[in-house]
């Protein structure tokens, strides 16, 4: 499956994105955690995953990251103008650890334009708790049995907070769980999809 190398450019910006899988696919757009790069969906399999699935998979250098230069950026509107900017309507977003200050002030700002949200574990979730109950899309909270970097009260607080969530546990991870056992991230990120387009 081809992965393109491409560039966009966000609130003045260049942003590198890796995106793979049919143009015309369901769009999820993967951000990645501080320690890691949209090289990093690649490496695991899940842009390859994703396309064979018929999705449309762009994983995000976020500034600062991976090919993506550094910029003063107001994370609380990036995310929105990245989605602009790529001209992708309705995805879902896949958010880990760190890239929760881009993903959060928008599933819970505007929902409407996502149609679901994948939380790996990010941080901030406790600084949104009176906004969570009006994330009105689907939500699927990840976390790694041994995560000890973002407490499972959070995705607690989360899957209980907003309407349609629920959880995973993925048994023996720790903190980046997607990548130390990716093929059970995968099985439960497809089967959330599936759910998103019913």
């Amino acid at each position: 499956m081809e992965i393109q190398s491409l560039w966009t450019t966000v609130a003045g910006s260049r942003v590198h994105y890796l995106a793979a899988g049919p143009a015309r696919g369901r769009p999820v757009v993967l951000l990645h955690g501080a320690s890691f790069q949209a090289k990093t969906w690649q490496d695991i399999g899940t842009l390859d995953t994703l396309a064979a699935a018929g999705y449309r998979a762009c994983a995000i250098d976020l500034p600062g990251f991976g090919e993506s230069p550094p910029a003063q950026v107001n994370a609380d509107t990036w995310l929105g103008t990245l989605l602009d900017a790529l001209d992708v309507s309705k995805p879902v977003v896949v958010s880990p650890s760190m890239s929760g200050r881009y993903a959060l002030p928008l599933v819970t700002r505007q929902p409407q334009r996502l149609a679901g949200f994948v939380a790996v574990a990010p941080v901030g979730i406790p600084q949104y708790k009176e906004r969570l109950s009006d994330i009105s899309v689907p939500v699927l909270a990840i976390w790694g049995e041994n995560d000890h970097v973002v407490p499972h009260a959070n995705q607690d607080l989360l899957a209980r907070s907003a309407p349609h969530a629920r959880k995973v546990v993925i048994p023996h991870a720790g903190h980046a769980a997607y990548m130390q056992d990716a093929v059970t991230f995968h099985a439960a990120l497809l089967a959330f999809l599936k759910e998103v387009e019913r």
